[in-house]
């Protein structure tokens, strides 16, 4: 029987192209439950395993090619995935979510844990003081974020503002923050050490986790990342992950935005409270294997929000604050937003937010679902559960020149941390910010990740 199947196309395709001097390629093995010890059985001592995954059964290897043939050989595995390359995603936006009218309510995330997984989070930098209570570096450079994408938006999620007098406010500034970092320093990084570090967060308890990073390419959903996100999901976390800045074609959803259990979240154009649209970096639906995706947008334009020390990502606007564009940026509104409703609703299951964010969501007029998804968030019409009013098209503004992306990779950089939080509930406030930005994540160590940034791989 052939076991062609369980290998991976893209990986597949690299193995065509090695000779037997090649050196080993990073891999994802994913095997059948309580069978890892079997799996290994026969393998070349020289085989380097990275990691063990308990989130899903799998483990990162560097593999030769005998040794991919012998394991898709083997009946207790599933599949072998390349252990990719991610970038991170950003941008930058203005308040237009409406999250202030829950604050009024008594509701700012407050006992909700939202982990983030991407280049790091500078814990020193005012906004974010006593917000982040658990740390830990998968990148192999060390905890501190040399990047400022994740910084960027964990600060949109969940930054108090304190640096700017309670300009720049996060959507859910009383919400605790888990980090793992996972990216390097240029934004890049593999889905192994994603992996690792969504794994870590969930163990740690995280309630909803943030992924502004991602590969390039359309997805079926059934890649290594999206497999381990919906197993997140399985756990009873809620996944906010970025769509991805390779719009405006169509099919262009990569990994792990096209997870079937996540919300993927679009980047939306607002230029006003009652004004909308979705940037043309936005990647664009349906998924490789047809179906609808985003499921929402959040504001992903212009997000101004924290700057890490020592960085320069984005536009800084001073020393504690950059502006960037992406739907690593309009992500983390999204995140923001599910821990407002969480705290205002305990026990609610992951399925239960998702299918509460998208029937509240304002629908953007003359927009397939497979740009906008069901429309854009609003935290306030999610936090009372009642569909928003639609929203006129807003004149389409250029977004600002993409950073240039790392090779190999794409990513989601955050914008706008105020604009999406505060834009739902703009029905009397206005704030909000967005996160999905370009190819600046670091990724697992097996598949290689990065941040979402406008253009390019990386998502902004």
């Amino acid at each position: 029987m052939s076991t062609s199947h369980k290998i991976h196309p893209t990986l597949a395709g690299m193995v065509s192209t090695r000779t037997e001097t090649s050196g080993p390629l990073p891999v994802i093995v994913q095997y059948k439950p309580g069978t890892h010890a079997e799996m290994v059985q026969g393998l070349e001592r020289g085989a380097e395993t990275r990691y063990v995954y308990s989130l899903i059964p799998a483990a990162a290897l560097n593999l030769s090619n005998e040794e991919m043939q012998k394991l898709a050989a083997q009946d207790n595995v599933v599949a072998i995935w390349y252990d990719e390359i991610v970038y991170t995603c950003l941008n930058v936006t203005v308040p237009i979510m409406e999250a202030p009218k829950v604050w009024e309510a008594g509701f700012k995330g407050k006992g909700i844990k939202i982990g983030i997984v991407d280049t790091g989070v500078d814990d020193t930098h005012q906004d974010l003081l006593g917000h982040v209570v658990l740390t830990k570096d998968f990148s192999g450079e060390g905890y501190k974020d040399n990047n400022g994408h994740g910084t960027h938006v964990a600060s949109t999620a969940a930054g108090n503002g304190s640096a700017s007098n309670g300009k720049y406010v996060g959507v859910a500034p009383e919400a605790s923050i888990l980090a793992a970092k996972v990216l390097k320093g240029d934004g890049s990084g593999r889905t192994s050490d994603v992996i690792a570090g969504l794994e870590w967060v969930v163990e740690q308890g995280a309630q909803v986790i943030n992924l502004s990073l991602g590969s390039s390419g359309s997805s079926d959903g059934q890649d290594a990342l999206s497999v381990a996100c919906n197993a997140a999901v399985d756990h009873g976390v809620v996944m906010c992950v970025a769509a991805g800045n390779d719009g405006p074609g169509a099919s262009t959803v990569g990994a792990p935005g096209a997870a079937e259990k996540v919300i993927t979240v679009a980047a939306s154009s607002d230029t006003s409270p009652d004004f909308s649209g979705v940037t043309d970096f936005s990647s664009r639906g349906p998924t490789a294997d047809g179906r609808i995706k985003p499921d929402v947008a959040f504001p992903g334009l212009n997000i101004t929000a924290a700057r890490a020390s020592g960085t320069s990502m984005g536009r800084p606007v001073d020393n504690f604050y950059t502006t960037a564009s992406g739907t690593s940026m309009a992500t983390p509104h999204c995140t923001g937003t599910v821990a407002l409703i969480l705290q205002a609703n305990p026990g609610m299951k992951p399925a239960e937010v998702k299918d509460r964010l998208m029937k509240t969501a304002r629908t953007i007029a003359d927009l397939a679902p497979t740009v906008q998804g069901q429309g854009r968030g609003d935290a306030y019409y999610a936090f009372i559960n009642k569909k928003g009013p639609n929203l006129p098209q807003s004149a389409p503004t250029p977004p600002p020149p993409p950073e240039p992306p790392p090779s190999g990779g794409i990513g989601c950089p955050l914008t706008g941390v105020l604009v999406l939080a505060l834009g739902i509930l703009l029905s009397g406030m206005v704030l909000g910010s967005s996160i999905w930005s370009g190819k600046q994540q670091r990724g697992s160590k097996v598949a290689t990740a990065s941040f979402c940034g406008n253009g390019g791989h990386t998502w902004g």
